[in-house]
């Protein structure tokens, strides 16, 4: 009997632990995938403030806003490894609810630092052609003048014969 009571308690102490491990598998499942959401959104967010610098907006504050969130999904990232799920989970939500925002803001500046692109480009654009007309009808009419007025000296002056 007593073989059987070793097999009984080293069964039960086998399926305790399955079910330990299977809890804690599934908790670090759920830590798991709340940091790759986290890790997508700040890729994103990246993406979005870079074309919103490129498009010419001011980025200085969604970069501060966006170091906060990578703050947090490396202290997710640390805790996750030291087998905190709870408290990575937290932070990886905390990093993916930072970002989200941020890439909504750069969208934002994007479109605004385009449209304001735009329209200095055709500002300078006009005002170019227009110094450019300025010169060339200004060349003409000087021109003109200084011909006129040459021409008028000319005919007023008399000639002189002179002997050699």
């Amino acid at each position: 009997m007593s073989g059987l009571r070793v097999f009984a308690s080293l069964f039960l102490v086998l399926s305790l632990c399955t079910l330990i491990s299977s809890a804690f598998g599934a908790e670090s499942d759920e830590a798991l995938g709340a940091i790759d959401k986290a890790n997508i959104a700040v890729a994103s967010a990246f993406k979005a403030v870079l074309e919103a610098e490129e498009a010419g907006a001011n980025v200085s504050g969604l970069l501060n806003e966006l170091n906060l969130g990578v703050d947090a999904l490396a202290k997710a990232d640390m805790l996750y490894r030291a087998g905190d799920f709870d408290e990575a989970i937290h932070f990886a939500d905390l990093c993916y609810d930072s970002v989200v925002n941020v890439t909504a803001k750069a969208d934002s500046l994007r479109g605004s630092a385009e449209v304001e692109g735009n329209r200095r480009f055709y500002l300078t654009f006009a005002a170019s052609t227009s110094g450019v007309c300025c010169v060339i009808f200004g060349g003409l009419f000087g021109w003109r003048l200084f011909k006129r007025r040459y021409f008028q000296r000319v005919s007023r002056m008399k000639p002189e014969v002179v002997k050699e």
